[in-house]
């Protein structure tokens, strides 16, 4: 295995379960992005970040919080101790489960042969799981910029910031920083960021992160970067320039494909240096395999892991096994939360004869006692025909948490009347669902 992240670790893990062989190459951490320099810190900032909105809401609930301050170091150190941690507990599911560790780079000699630390080492099958490394597009100054490995790192916290994108990466940060105090600017080339997400969902986010004092700038392109240090100029294609005391570019994240020696194997890539595979993540070298960021299709550490499973069911096991990508949940971890399962209603129009929309928007009912003004949202697709729910969408608190539940609904079939007949939860947010009963005349 090439590569201790989420999927080659699960790969790993199971093969060696099976009795197989197994050793992984890790140059950097064990754990990999989603460990190391993704979901996790991110979620532990995410976290760091509300508190502020907190210590104001808690005044209205009778609390006298009194002054409060921040500290970056804090944050950032006691972020570091919890990943050194889990990189400990990674360590030791590998080395339990008789894995042998390479704590070094490896490259391809041969499809069957990989050198490791100068030493040529030999195997039947090979299991390529490099992950992925942001993207940052060639532009003037563009190394004067910080991606989202930097921001785990930052010395300190900058008075003001430009985030440059508009995925996950991008809103996730905006809004931490916003939340750290951070004065926050978003530049996005399109009309509207989260593409792919849909579009109801889109539009909510957009007026809660305004609110919330975080300037959006949309249809926007940065044509160079000036500056050094904690002092920029962003120039734009709109004839303005934007001062700022940081950078952060957000534009996405690329295969890790350099130095592998691919071209010694055979293996086959597309533009972006995404390895081709096939259904059973086998490669054009038919004893090697690739899974995860690596192969670019579904960017997701759990997806990652349930191709690393399969992949190790099927090859080790000589299981019939296979990931379902139809029905995949996600959140973004913006302020407030997103989480969706199932298609966008523009994709679930083309996909269905007909479609139902049941909508909910209200004040979470936390805040009817406090001063915020901050909206959730929820909405369901269902197919009219056979009555069964087709997606879930949500902006608000826990939006991941309760949408995890209706991926397993909607993996499992469940109808519109099925939730119809549900005794909700009260008082919840999540109630909301189950009570929805007219549905949106588009």
């Amino acid at each position: 295995m090439i590569g201790a992240g989420s999927g080659g670790v699960r790969a790993a893990r199971v093969a060696s379960e099976f009795g197989t062989k197994v050793g992984i190459a890790e140059e950097k951490f064990l754990g990999g992005t989603c460990v190391n320099v993704g979901c996790v810190p991110k979620k532990l900032f995410v976290y760091g970040s509300h508190f502020a909105e907190e210590f104001e809401d808690a005044t209205n609930y009778g609390w006298n919080v009194g002054s409060t301050s921040f500290e970056w170091s804090t944050l950032r150190d006691n972020k570091t101790k919890e990943i050194s941690r889990l990189n400990g507990i990674y360590e030791g599911l590998l080395t339990n489960s008789g894995v042998e560790i390479f704590t070094s780079h490896a490259r391809f000699e041969d499809h069957h042969t990989l050198v490791i630390n100068g030493n040529r080492i030999r195997a039947e099958k090979i299991l390529i799981a490099t992950g992925s490394t942001p993207f940052v597009p060639s532009l003037p100054g563009s190394d004067r910029v910080c991606t989202s490995d930097d921001m785990f790192h930052l010395e300190k916290l900058p008075s003001r910031i430009v985030v440059v994108g508009g995925g996950y990466i991008a809103v996730e940060f905006a809004g931490i920083m916003n939340g750290l105090g951070v004065e926050t600017t978003l530049v996005y080339r399109g009309p509207m960021f989260l593409r792919g997400f849909d579009q109801d969902i889109r539009r909510v986010v957009v007026h809660e992160l305004e609110k919330k004092g975080i300037r959006l700038m949309f249809n926007t392109n940065i044509k160079r970067v000036e500056g050094h240090r904690d002092r920029f100029v962003l120039t734009t294609d709109r004839n303005s320039s934007i001062d700022t005391d940081l950078v952060l570019y957000a534009t996405g994240r690329k295969p890790l494909t350099s130095d592998l020696g691919l071209e010694n194997t055979g293996i086959n890539t597309r533009e972006n240096g995404a390895i081709e595979v096939d259904e059973c993540y086998q490669t054009a070298a038919a004893n090697v395999f690739a899974l995860g960021d690596v192969i670019d299709r579904v960017q997701l550490t759990p997806v990652a892991i349930a191709e690393g499973m399969a992949f190790a069911q099927r090859e080790f096991d000589h299981r019939s096994s296979s990931v379902n990508y139809s029905a995949i949940p996600t959140c973004v971890f913006c302020q407030p939360n997103i989480g969706t399962v199932g298609p966008t209603q523009e994709d679930a129009e083309r996909e269905y004869s007909e479609i139902e929309i049941f909508e909910s928007s209200f004040k979470p009912m936390k805040h009817t006692i406090t001063e915020r003004d901050e909206q959730t949202y929820m909405k369901l697709i269902v197919d009219k025909e056979s009555d069964k729910l087709v997606s879930a969408h949500m902006v608000g608190p826990d939006a991941g948490e309760i949408i995890q539940g209706f991926a397993v609904a909607i993996t499992a079939g469940a109808t519109k009347a099925h939730l119809d007949q549900t005794i909700a939860i009260h008082p919840t947010t999540a109630e909301e669902f189950v009570t929805m009963r007219r549905s949106r005349t588009n």
